[in-house]
Parts: structure tokens; sequence; C-alpha cells
């Protein structure tokens, strides 16, 4: 039972009770209680409980509405704050609740801006060893079977070769998963460069046909939100070719009001009624970090699924809205 309720009861009791007294005790209008006598006092019995009601209900109501935003709140998603209002202790208790909130959410912020820093870094490790150290001796291991496959006779040259093929097809994988760790393109070229390369080498990899549309005006960004929208990018492709089912998948970039938006569209199966997995956390996350926003709904005409991320621009550039979203660097994270 609700606060309003147990309190409407109580009062309602007290008043019933009172009503019951001077009805039938010994004290009374009139012996034995006439029937416009009794009229007046049950119309005013219900005038009582009706004000009361309608008093109970306006200095209950911030509280139900703290409660509904309370079962309600996503650190991943903010949301406006409850409006501060009621009597001093509902108003006390409003504010309280929203400055918590708002701490929360700023050590929310920095705690992931420091892991996916620490991710991204383990990330351009990882890769960097997987290039220095197996991309080397592959490399080594390919040349050594080229040179003994050229003097070995015919049968055991036929299996040379095959083990080279093998060693070069490792070789290529090793280099395609370095680079996805470690999108040295986008530090090189770009972002518009570093996205053609990534939807060139989902295409390539047996899925769906990845096409794109980037837009070569866009504003200047900062490396913090190029990376987000290239880690988002990649994301989304990624839970295109692992979840869709699709055929066709599209990576369009471009300029809209007040910032840029990215947005990747396929045409499979759709959102399902699974629970969000770590892929869109890792996407929110990520943006939150620099002020952006993500939305994930179906396609057009319901079909397929949808990602897109908002990225506004704040003084000018986009990377400078971390400032005001957590205070964090945004390095990278995990993936689907």
């Amino acid at each position: 039972m609700t606060l309003f309720w147990r309190i409407f009861l109580l009062n309602a009791a007290v008043l019933l009770a009172a009503t019951a007294l001077l009805l039938l005790g010994p004290v009374t209008v009139s012996t034995p209680v006439l029937l416009t006598e009794a009229l007046i006092l049950f119309c005013g019995l219900v005038a009582m409980l009706v004000a009361n009601a309608a008093l109970l209900r306006l200095g209950l109501a911030p509280l139900e509405r703290l409660t509904r935003a309370m079962t309600t709140t996503d650190l991943l998603r903010p949301g406006p704050r409850p409006a501060v209002s009621g009597h001093r202790e509902i108003a006390a208790l409003i504010s309280t609740y929203n400055t918590m909130l708002d701490r929360l959410e700023a050590e929310r912020a920095a705690s992931s801006a420091r892991a996916l820093s620490a991710q991204e870094a383990e990330r351009r490790r990882i890769a960097q060893e997987l290039h220095d150290e197996v991309g080397q001796t592959l490399t080594a291991v390919l040349l050594e079977t080229t040179r003994v496959a050229d003097r070995a006779p015919g049968p055991l040259r036929e299996d040379l070769l095959r083990a080279r093929e093998a060693t070069r097809d490792s070789l290529d994988e090793i280099r395609r998963i370095a680079r996805r760790l470690r999108p040295g393109v986008l530090e090189e070229l770009g972002l518009t460069s570093a996205l053609k390369a990534l939807t060139s080498e989902f295409s390539m990899g047996g899925g769906p046909v990845v096409r794109h549309r980037l837009d070569p005006g866009l504003p200047p960004l900062g490396p913090e939100a190029e990376l987000v929208l290239y880690r988002v990018a990649q994301e989304g492709l990624t839970n295109v070719m692992r979840h869709a089912a699709a055929e066709r998948a599209d990576v369009v970039l471009g300029s809209v009001p007040g910032g840029v938006e990215l947005l990747i569209r396929d045409d499979g199966r759709g959102l399902v009624d699974a629970a969000e997995g770590a892929g869109l956390r890792g996407m929110r996350e990520r943006a939150l970090l620099i002020g952006a926003e993500v939305a994930v709904g179906p396609g057009p005409e319901g079909r397929g699924t949808e990602v897109r991320l908002y990225v506004p621009l704040v003084g000018g550039a986009g990377g400078e809205a971390a400032d005001g979203a957590g205070g964090g660097t945004v390095d990278g994270g995990e993936r689907a």
C-alpha cells in the first residue's frame, strides 16, 4: 500500500469514528437522529474526505515523481532531473537525489574513461607485439619455406608450397587483427580514410556487402571524437556480421545541424528481444565520454537495425565535448 493510501485511510478511520460517536453517542444534535441531520453529517464527512485526499495527493505528488525517476534512471542514458518541489523535507530529498545522481554519473564517466583508456593501451600493445613478434616470425618462416621449396624434390615441394600458403594466410590474418586493434590509418590519414578502409575490410570478409557514404566536408573533430566514431562504426559492423544475417549494410557519416552523425544500417532480421549486450553498452559509454548520444532502433519500414551516433560540436570541435561529459579520455573498449 502506498504512503498516500496509508495516510488517507488513517485519516478516514479517524473521521469515521468521530462521525459514529456523534451519531450514536449520548451527545448529538437530536435524539433520535433526524434524517436531515444524518444527511448533513454524511455530506460533511464526504467533503472532509475529498478535501483530505486532494491535499494529500498534492503534497505527495513530488514523492511520486521522484519514485518514477528512481525506477527509470539509467546512467548510460542521462535524462532530465526531477523538479525540486514540495514542502521543505520533500524538496530537500529531491535535491539530494539530484546531487547524488550528478555525482554517480561523473564518477561512472571517469571510471569508464580510465577503463577504456587502459583497454586501448592494451590494444596498442597487443597489436605492436603481433606486428613485431608474431608477424616477423611468420615472415621469416615464409621466406625460409620458400627457399627450401625451391630446392626440394617434387612431392616434398608441393607440401612445402601448401605450408607456405598457409603461413601467408596466417600472416595476413595477423596483420588484419593488428589493424583492427590499432587503427593506424585513423591516426595517419584521418577518419574518412579509416572508415573507407574499415568498410572495405568488412566487405571482403565474406559477409554482407558494406557500402559507405562519407561527407568529405566534415567540420574539424578532435582525436577523441574521431576515435569514438571509428570504434562505434567498427562495433556496429561487427554486430551486423555476427548477428544480423543481413545482405547489405550502409555506413553514412555526415554533418547535421550542431554536430556530426554516424549511421550504421542493415537489412537483416532486426532487433530481437534479447537484453542489450556488452557491445551496445560499450557504444553508449564511449559516446557519453564526449557528450554524444547513441540511438538504436529498427530500420526503415521496420526492417533491419539502425545505430545512430550524434556527436555535438562544442567550441567548434567535436572532441571538446569530453570535458563536460566526465573529464576522461576516450581510448577504446570491448567489442560485442
